[in-house]
């Protein structure tokens, strides 16, 4: 009863939480014409243009094709024509008889103009513009103070799905997505347990609870899912020794690294989301510790991590550091081949 009325609370905050609904919610109630969305996409490509492949230059940013491109998303998810959903791209590089015909918009031209000026002058990024984040199936929102999830992560939940093919007493299982961000691992998760099996996805940050509640309830899901603030393993002291499996995707990349990230990540994604301590190994030790007493015998972990050294040292330290604690512990590659993920399974006792 507590921990519903907890959820309750937090969906309740969730609105507030957020700066502003994900563009592609918003009504389109700003008038224009064809004409004029012509003339600020001639203004924003030209801007985009200079750009050239200065920000790849400089730390692996983006160069103007990509950026290009966003733009096109961008005037997809804003630009309604006639209120209905067609696409106004074929035509807006062009002069075209509809050029007078009026169409809508989900933010105003001004608005338009801050976002693409803070896009390529502040190095904003897109995900945050335009509140949302393409993942899996899923249209996730994020914002600032939200980590954005990356397509590497997606291979969590296909690790996951196989498990529960081989083993299918853990699909009616409690699941834990540990510093859950946005919610995808919960929600790509929870759509693939069984009726009874359920998630429990926590994080430290207040902002990602609420973005998380918001998008577990966008999905319908907010009765197999449950967001509870708090850090890692903390909000979870009901389910010790419970746990059918748990995943995470936690701060794995080292201090002195931060500066030299990409200015998109290293300058507007949450450090807390980042900053994995000296080595970026502080809180993968720290999950590997808990997940002893957390995981129920057989009971199933995925680890994200910063690459191959990472994989092999924490790998090492579940054999060797938690001897007998661990089983079947491997390493898994990720899309580009590099080694990403460390599973394994909670010993049973013989």
């Amino acid at each position: 009863m507590a921990a519903a009325a907890a959820l309750r609370r937090l969906s309740a905050s969730c609105c507030s939480a957020l700066t502003s609904p994900p563009l592609f919610r918003r009504p389109p109630t700003y008038p224009s014409t064809v004409s004029h969305i012509r003339k600020w996409k001639q203004w924003a490509k030209t801007l985009t243009l200079s750009v050239g492949s200065s920000f790849a230059a400089l730390d692996n940013g983006p160069d103007a094709t990509l950026l290009c491109r966003e733009l096109n998303w961008l005037l997809d998810d804003v630009v309604v024509h006639q209120q209905d959903d067609t696409s106004l791209l074929p035509i807006l590089d062009h002069p075209h008889p509809d050029d007078s015909k009026p169409v809508f918009l989900r933010a105003s031209l001004d608005d338009l103009c801050l976002m693409w000026n803070q896009r390529i002058h502040q190095r904003r990024p897109f995900q945050y513009i335009v509140g949302c984040q393409h993942w899996r199936d899923l249209v996730l929102c994020v914002q600032e103070g939200v980590l954005i999830p990356r397509p590497e992560t997606e291979l969590i939940v296909d690790l996951v799905g196989d498990v529960i093919r081989e083993h299918s007493d853990l699909k009616d299982g409690i699941w834990a997505d540990l510093g859950t961000g946005s919610g995808a691992l919960a929600i790509g998760i929870g759509r693939i347990l069984a009726n009874g099996g359920k998630v429990v996805a926590t994080d430290l940050s207040s902002v990602a609870a609420a973005v998380a509640s918001y998008n577990v309830q966008r999905y319908n899901l907010q009765d197999k899912i449950e967001i509870r603030q708090g850090s890692w393993f903390e909000p979870l002291k009901d389910c010790q020794q419970k746990l059918a499996g748990l995943v995470s995707n936690p701060p794995y990349i080292p201090s002195h690294h931060i500066a030299g990230l990409q200015a998109e990540v290293g300058m507007h994604e949450p450090r807390l989301a980042l900053d994995g301590g000296s080595e970026g190994m502080d809180y993968l030790f720290h999950l590997c510790n808990e997940a002893a007493s957390m995981l129920k015998p057989g009971g199933f972990f995925a680890l994200e991590t910063n690459g191959k050294e990472h994989c092999q040292l924490l790998a090492d330290y579940l054999r060797n550091g938690l001897k007998g604690s661990f089983s079947e512990i491997k390493i898994v590659s990720d899309f580009a081949d590099i080694p990403r993920f460390v599973t394994g399974f909670r010993s049973v006792p013989k």
